[in-house]
């Protein structure tokens, strides 16, 4: 196995730790939404979350705390994971 091949590895387990506390931290909030004030499906929602952080990137606002790579990445492996279940 190549160095490069060994970091996406360690990446990617980053990314899958980071998804499953929050998802334990925030419950399955992602792709089951309470659904309280907006009544959109979890695909719509995971886009929208998606368009608001590139467009907060976009714009230069950074928040302290945030790792806005690590959360596009986050989102999209959400976004992929409810289309292969075709979430609603």
């Amino acid at each position: 196995m190549t160095e490069t091949q060994q970091k996406i590895i360690e990446v990617c387990k980053e990314i899958q730790d980071l998804l499953i506390n929050k998802n334990m931290s925030y419950g399955d909030s992602a792709l089951n939404p309470v659904r309280i004030f907006s009544k959109s499906d979890p695909i719509e929602q995971l886009a929208v979350r998606i368009d608001d952080k590139l467009s907060r990137v976009s714009k230069g606002h950074h928040f302290v705390g945030d790792n806005d790579i690590d959360d596009l990445i986050g989102y999209l492996v959400l976004l992929k994971v409810a289309r292969s279940y075709n979430v609603n």
